[in-house]
């Protein structure tokens, strides 16, 4: 049971960072603020970035928040396979 926790723990932070990578690309492209693609990814991304936009301020134009919301989803990720391998190892 362990096994398949953990492998979905991991496909949801590795599609989290996908997003999250997406999103920090699709920023520096010329598309229109409405694209399709845009607005998902946006919308995917923004519930986890608003809390470190509202503790980081900005930079210019480099926003390190969504670099530390990537930083905290991989932490989070393997804090949560540890603590359910430590939890089905008894």
């Amino acid at each position: 049971m362990a096994i398949y926790l953990i492998g979905l723990v991991k496909i949801i932070v590795n599609l989290i960072t996908v997003i999250l990578i997406l999103e920090a690309l699709m920023s520096w492209a010329p598309l229109d603020p409405w694209h399709p693609v845009r607005r998902i990814l946006r919308q995917l991304s923004e519930p986890i970035v608003r809390p470190f936009r509202n503790l980081i301020p900005p930079m210019g134009m480099l926003d390190l928040s969504i670099m530390a919301a990537l930083l905290a989803v991989q932490l989070g990720g393997q804090l949560l396979i540890l603590l359910i391998a430590n939890i089905f190892q008894r």
